[in-house]
């Protein structure tokens, strides 16, 4: 039996999310071209989270208590797909609703976008913004596998596009993400013949008010290496993935930082939380998972090497695992059992670590960093500073010391502060006076990383 939502959809929208409209304000890039800010400029810091299949494996009632979770934690971004990567075209949502009348992209069955309406409204009035996938890639091509049906083509990719700008152009809390988890072009092959006309329906249906980008895969690194110069990209994005511990995503980074013109780069798909390490081909139980050792290395590197924010991951979140789902790739809980592991606090640690400096004007500053560990990425440290150089962080992921060339820092008194990234504690502050190079010293080595702060007093 088929379950309709509308009549429910229709109670909520006017009794529970009415004149929700507005109550976010709209993000745009930042002077510099590497930052976000709010409309009245204050610095917008992106923290996401990974829901793919929010829309297609969840019921209403699960994604508030998932939204509200999040939002505890500190998550002001969830990324999530129109037409999901599990065979979200075909297989019906929670409601039993498909998305398109005959697999066909121009003609939206209601039922199940009024549910996407009113996660769109949901997140709104919680003060949440949805980094929207329209599609996942395998509905455009499947030479990476995946479910499919492949469905689209150049021109009903535009028609697609205008329909859901247009749908949602009222709504300040939105960023479009083409892609998912494939390349713009390969070799000879190239699919912006379709990413291209749905990012310009987009702009045609919304007024080209929401900010675009583009999710690579995670063999491809980085969506700037093609799409750097499309007029329609605003920002780029880099999956460090889940292939192998301590992917150098500094120098992914520090590429994109470089290019001209600027514009904001992040590591949208860092290693999820207690995902297994490489299991593709048949997995060995002895590689492990990724920890929240393993995610913090990551997701602190990007951002001090300069990315403007980061999502964070769990390997049963992304897929809503649970016992009616078959299992991708080995998880080792549920998806209600994931919510509250370690990383997911300490991703939001972070995210109010950036935002106790002005962090609009952060710049990387490697050349602070004396003693580079140049040989075990586990172990390479990543500075950034300001514009004024008022103040610079260092992270040092292992439990050993930093030395600060002074010079690139130059100051006659500081004050020194030691931040746990386990515990989003301060655990050490001194005001020193300054004389050539400067080395600090964890204060605890029982913690596996440090954040070393200096604030200039003069």
């Amino acid at each position: 039996m088929k379950i309709k939502i509308s009549a429910l959809i229709a109670f909520l929208l006017i009794f529970g999310c009415s004149n929700a409209q507005n109550l976010i304000q709209n993000v745009r890039i930042s002077e510099s071209g590497h930052s976000m800010e709010y409309e009245n400029g204050k610095p917008f810091f992106w923290l996401g989270d990974t829901a793919w299949e929010l829309f297609h494996r969840l019921k209403i009632e699960e994604i508030e208590n998932y939204l509200d979770n999040r939002k505890e934690k500190g998550f002001n971004v969830i990324q999530c797909v129109v037409l999901a990567e599990l065979d979200g075209v075909l297989v019906p949502n929670r409601y039993e609703h498909v998305p398109f009348l005959d697999n066909d992209p121009t003609r939206f069955n209601e039922d199940y976008f009024q549910l996407v309406d009113m996660v769109v409204k949901m997140a709104e009035k919680k003060g949440i913004y949805l980094a929207i996938l329209p599609t996942w890639g395998d509905k455009v091509t499947l030479k990476y596998g995946g479910a499919g049906p492949v469905i689209f083509n150049e021109q009903n990719a535009f028609v697609y596009g205008e329909l859901l700008g247009e749908r949602y152009k009222g709504f300040n809390n939105i960023f479009w993400i083409l892609g998912g988890d494939r390349p713009p072009a390969d070799n000879d092959e190239t699919w912006l013949s379709i990413y291209s006309p749905m990012a310009y329906g987009i702009d045609k249906g919304s007024g080209k008010k929401t900010l675009k980008s583009f999710h690579p895969g995670g063999f491809i690194w980085e969506s700037s290496k093609m799409l750097q110069q499309e007029p329609w990209m605003d920002f780029n994005m880099i999956q460090s993935g889940h292939a192998k511990l301590d992917v150098p995503v500094w120098e992914f980074i520090k590429t994109d930082w470089n290019l001209k013109p600027s514009k904001p780069t992040m590591d949208a798909e860092p290693c999820y939380e207690d995902h297994p390490i490489n299991p593709w081909n048949g997995w060995d139980p002895t590689k492990g998972y990724f920890r929240n050792w393993e995610v913090r290395r990551q997701i602190y590197r990007s951002v001090f090497a300069g990315g403007f924010g980061v999502t964070y991951g769990h390997h049963a979140i992304w897929q809503f695992f649970g016992p009616a789902y078959k299992a991708v790739n080995y998880p080792d809980r549920n998806w209600q059992a994931a919510l509250d592991r370690p990383a997911a606090f300490q991703a939001g640690f972070l995210k109010d670590l950036i935002l106790s400096r002005p962090s609009t004007n952060r710049i990387p500053a490697q050349a602070l960093i004396k003693n580079q560990d140049t040989i075990e990425n586990k172990n390479f440290m990543v500075a950034f500073t300001d514009n004024a150089k008022s103040y610079a962080m260092i992270y040092l992921p292992n439990n050993k010391s930093v030395k600060i060339y002074m010079k690139e820092f130059p100051s006659k008194r500081i004050k020194y502060s030691w931040f746990r990234p386990e515990t989003g504690k301060i655990v050490r502050s001194k005001n020193i006076k300054t004389k050539g190079d400067l080395e600090f010293q964890v204060p605890d080595t029982n913690s596996k990383d440090w954040v070393l702060i200096l604030d200039k007093i003069e």
